[in-house]
This record gives structure tokens, C-alpha cells and sequence, in this order.
């Protein structure tokens, strides 16, 4: 290749860079803590201590069938040895169904749990995808990236909306729908 086809093609190389770093240079992005942003705002922290509770009431159920569960092998193994051979083995098979009834009832529990916290952090999540579109579309950014699911491996805190989705959510939330105007109010 001559030297001066080598420049064309430099050229025509750089000039189809040129717009694309001046296109970069424009491009202003901003990342946010959703794990953390579900924690604080005040919507999350409701549906978490909502969640905690039922999981509280779930736990308890199935500790009382463990422990249940538990008297019931500790007298079997007391009473064994009085027992014939065919009494014990149905004890012992009654035993069997009633401890792969309590794992999978604690599997069934698991499935709930998730499937509840699924319910209770959608329409949560929904709102904090709207005050996120909020902001971008008034600051005028390209990108907004999730701080941990993203790969995101570093960046400035001064690309931080997290706060500020934060307080936008809460504050959002604060107001009132269709406050009615009090009768008493002075006019302007």
C-alpha cells in the first residue's frame, strides 16, 4: 500500500471518529443504588416490615411442626423397643411422611416468600423507575446504570442520583392526591 493511500485511509478514518468522541463528549450519564434506594425509601421500608412480619408468622408455623415433629421421634425412639417389628415400621414410615411433609411445606413457604416480595416490590419498583426517568429527562442524560447489576466498576460520586432518587420518591409519595382545598382558604 503507497503512502498516500495509507493517509486516505487515516482520514477517512479519523473522520468518521471525530463525530462520534464530539457525540461522547455530550453524552452525560448517572447511576443509582436500587438496593438501597428500596431500603430507604419509605414505601420499601413499609413493604419490608410488611414482609418481615408474614415471614415471622410463616417461621413460627413450621418451628412448632419441627418441634412437634421432634417430640413425636424422640417417643418413638423411647417406645421402640416395646414395639413389634411391623408397629414400629409404620410408626417409623408415618414419621417419614410427615417429615417430607414439613420440608416440602418449608419449600412451598420459600416459593411464597419470593413470590410476596415480588408483589410488594413491583409497583415500588415501578415508582422509583419514574422518578429515575424524572431526573434523567430533566438533566438531560443519556444512561442511567444500576450501581451493582450493571458491571459498573467504578464511577465519580458526583454521578450518584441515588439521594436524590430517594428524596424525589419520598416526597412524591408524601403529597396527597387530589388534596381537597379547605373552604376556609383566603383567596388570591
Amino acid at each position: 500500500m503507497s503512502l498516500r493511500s495509507t493517509l486516505s485511509v487515516l482520514a477517512l478514518t479519523l473522520s468518521l471518529a471525530v463525530p462520534s468522541l464530539a457525540a461522547a463528549q455530550d453524552l452525560k450519564v448517572g447511576y443509582v443504588d436500587y438496593q438501597r434506594v428500596l431500603v430507604e425509601v419509605a414505601d420499601g421500608k413499609a413493604a419490608k416490615n410488611r414482609l418481615q412480619k408474614w415471614v415471622e408468622g410463616r417461621e413460627k408455623e413450621i418451628a412448632q411442626e419441627q418441634q412437634n415433629l421432634l417430640k413425636e421421634k424422640e417417643t418413638l425412639e423411647k417406645q421402640a423397643s416395646a414395639m413389634s417389628e411391623e408397629v414400629r415400621a409404620q410408626k417409623a414410615a408415618d414419621f417419614q411422611k410427615k417429615y417430607l411433609e414439613l420440608m416440602q411445606k418449608f419449600e412451598k413457604s420459600r416459593a411464597e416468600i419470593a413470590e410476596r416480595e415480588r408483589k410488594e416490590m413491583e409497583p415500588i419498583i415501578g415508582k422509583i423507575d419514574e422518578v429515575i426517568a424524572g431526573i434523567a429527562k430533566r438533566d438531560n442524560l443519556g444512561m442511567v446504570f444500576e450501581k451493582r447489576d450493571s458491571g459498573l466498576v467504578f464511577a465519580m460520586s458526583q454521578y450518584d442520583l441515588t439521594n436524590e432518587v430517594i428524596r424525589n420518591y419520598n416526597s412524591a409519595s408524601g403529597k396527597p392526591k387530589d388534596a381537597p382545598v379547605a373552604k376556609d382558604a383566603p383567596k388570591k
